[in-house]
C-alpha cells in the first residue's frame, strides 16, 4: 500500500482516537488549562511535543505501569524514553535513595561508595577512569571539552540526524552537503558549523575525508542511531570509524545512553567498539539525574599532562555543583550491583523477542512495505521495505501522521510509546502475557489503518 494512501487512513482515525484521549482524561485536560505559573503551563515546554492534545498528568509509575490522575492505567514501553529503561522506581534504587536521604545528599566531597562505583564502571564498560555529571548532555560537553584538551584540536564530527542531548556543538544538520544550525534552535549565536562537521552515518568515504584534514578532535557517535529512527550500522563501519579516527589522531566518543538497551556493557561491550571516552547518561542512574563519562588509560594520562600545563587555577569547564554527590553514587551502585544485572537484560530480550515476533507478523499479515528494527530491548517499526542506512533515508521513510494516529490508537488500548517514531523499549518488569497483548492491539490498529486507507 502507498503511504499517501495510508498519511489518507492515518487522517481519517485521528479525531476519533484524539476525542476518545480527551474522553477519558478531563483532569489531565483541566491541568493542562490551567495557570499554574509554568510556561506553556508544563514543568519543560517540549512535553507538549507529544501526539497527543494535551499531556497525560501521571499520578504513579511503578515497574511497567503509569497510571494518570484520571485513574486511566498503562503500560508503559515509552519509559521516560530511556531514563527508565530498567523499569520505573527498581527497588534496589528506591533503597539506595532511603539510605542517601539520612546520610546526606550531596556534599562536594566523595562517599564511601566511590571505590565501589569506580570498580564497577571498569568492569561493566570496560574504561579505566570515570567521572560523574548530572547528565548525558554534561557527559558529552565534558567529553568533548577533554578530546580538545587532549589532542589540541577545536573542531569535533558528528553524524546527521544524531542525538546527544542539549550540547550546542551536536545540534547540526547536513543540508546540501553544509554542516549548519538545526532550523529548530532557539537563541543559538555561534555558527555551529564552524566547530562541528556532520557527515552521513554509514558513509565510510565522507567520513574519511572529513578526518583526512587533520583536525578533528573526536569523533562523537551513537553506535547506532536512535533519534531520527533506528538506524543500524551497515556491516563493518565501526571496524572503519574505529580504524580511520585512530590513523588520523582522533579521539572516539561513543554516547551509550540510548543503546545501552543493548545487553550488559552496551553495544560497546557486545560489539567490541574500543572508545577513548565513553558516556553513558538517563538509564544508569535508575532515573535519577546522574551520567558517567569514561576514559582509556592512555586518554586518562593526556587529559591529565593537558590539565597540569595549563599553569592557571580556577574553572576548567568541566564539572557542575551536584555532580559526583553521594545521592548519584548511591544510586548508581544499587543500578550497577542489582538492577543493571544479566538476569534483567534477559527478562527484557525474552519480552523484546516476543515483540519483534509480533510486530513482524502483523506488518505481514497487513501486507506493508514496512519492517521492525531493533537494538536489543529497544525497538522501532520503520515506514520502509528496507532499513535506512543514513538520516536522509529515514527522514524520507518517517510519517508524522502515521506516527500520531498509530501512538494514540495505541494508548486508547492502553499501551504507551514514545512520543517520536513510536519506538518501544521493553523494561524487565514488562511482563510476557502484556508483551503479547502489545503485539495484539498492535495488530488491531495496522488493520483499522489499512481499512481506512482503502476508503480514501
Amino acid at each position: 500500500m502507498e503511504k499517501a494512501a495510508l498519511e489518507a487512513g492515518a487522517r481519517m482515525l485521528l479525531p476519533q482516537a484524539t476525542a476518545a484521549y480527551e474522553v477519558k482524561r478531563p483532569k489531565s485536560a483541566a491541568f493542562a488549562l490551567a495557570d499554574n505559573g509554568f510556561f506553556d503551563r508544563v514543568p519543560m515546554y517540549w512535553m507538549l511535543d507529544w501526539p497527543t492534545p494535551f499531556p497525560m498528568v501521571v499520578a504513579e509509575a511503578t515497574g511497567a505501569r503509569l497510571t494518570d490522575v484520571d485513574g486511566n492505567t498503562v503500560i508503559d514501553l515509552c519509559l521516560g524514553d530511556t531514563g527508565a529503561m530498567f523499569g520505573h522506581g527498581p527497588e534496589p534504587v528506591l533503597r539506595a535513595l532511603g539510605r542517601s536521604a539520612l546520610q546526606g545528599l550531596t556534599t562536594m566531597l566523595p562517599s564511601p561508595d566511590v571505590g565501589v562505583v569506580g570498580r564497577l564502571l571498569a568492569e561493566r564498560f570496560g574504561l579505566s577512569r570515570w567521572q560523574v555529571a548530572a547528565t548525558a548532555s554534561d557527559s558529552n560537553r565534558f567529553a568533548i571539552r577533554a578530546a580538545r584538551a587532549v589532542t589540541d584540536r577545536r573542531k569535533i564530527l558528528v553524524f546527521d540526524g544524531c542525538y546527544h542531548g542539549a550540547v550546542d556543538e551536536t545540534l547540526v544538520d547536513l543540508v546540501d552537503g553544509r554542516t549548519q544550525a538545526r532550523g529548530s534552535l532557539l537563541g543559538q549565536a555561534a555558527e555551529l558549523g564552524e566547530s562541528t562537521v556532520a557527515v552521513p552515518f554509514n558513509d565510510e568515504a565522507a567520513l574519511e575525508a572529513a578526518l583526512a584534514h587533520g583536525d578533528i578532535a573526536c569523533v562523537l557517535a551513537e553506535p547506532a542511531m536512535t533519534n531520527c529512527g533506528m538506524i543500524l550500522p551497515a556491516p563493518g563501519f565501526h571496524k572503519a570509524l574505529r580504524a580511520l579516527s585512530r590513523q588520523h589522531g582522533t579521539l572516539l566518543v561513543i554516547d551509550e545512553t540510548h543503546t545501552i538497551s543493548t545487553g550488559l556493557g552496551g553495544y560497546s561491550a557486545a560489539y567490541g567498539l574500543e572508545p577513548d571516552i565513553l558516556v553513558v547518561g538517563k538509564p544508569i542512574g535508575g532515573g535519577i539525574p546522574v551520567s558517567v563519562w569514561g576514559m582509556s588509560e592512555e586518554v586518562a594520562l593526556r587529559f591529565d599532562d593537558a590539565r597540569r600545563a595549563r599553569n592557571a587555577s580556577g574553572h576548567s569547564g568541566i564539572g557542575t555543583t551536584l555532580s559526583g554527590s553521594a545521592l548519584q553514587l548511591a544510586c548508581l551502585r544499587a543500578c550497577l550491583e542489582e538492577v543493571m544485572t544479566v538476569e534483567a537484560y534477559r527478562a527484557m530480550h525474552r519480552s523484546a523477542d516476543i515483540v519483534e515476533a509480533g510486530l513482524r507478523s502483523a506488518i505481514e499479515d497487513c501486507d506493508l512495505p514496512w519492517h521492525v528494527s531493533r537494538i536489543g530491548a529497544r525497538l522501532e517499526i520503520v515506514f520502509s521495505a528496507t532499513p535506512p542506512s543514513n538520516a536522509e533515508q529515514s527522514r524520507e521513510a518517517s510519517s508524522e501522521v502515521i506516527e500520531h494516529a498509530l501512538h494514540l490508537l495505541l494508548l486508547e488500548r492502553g499501551f504507551l510509546l514514545t512520543p517520536f517514531h513510536n519506538m518501544v523499549l521493553v523494561c524487565p518488569a514488562l511482563q510476557e502475557a502484556d508483551a503479547i497483548r502489545f503485539t495484539r492491539a498492535y495488530r488491531e490498529v495496522l488493520g483499522e489503518l489499512v481499512h481506512a486507507s482503502r476508503r480514501t
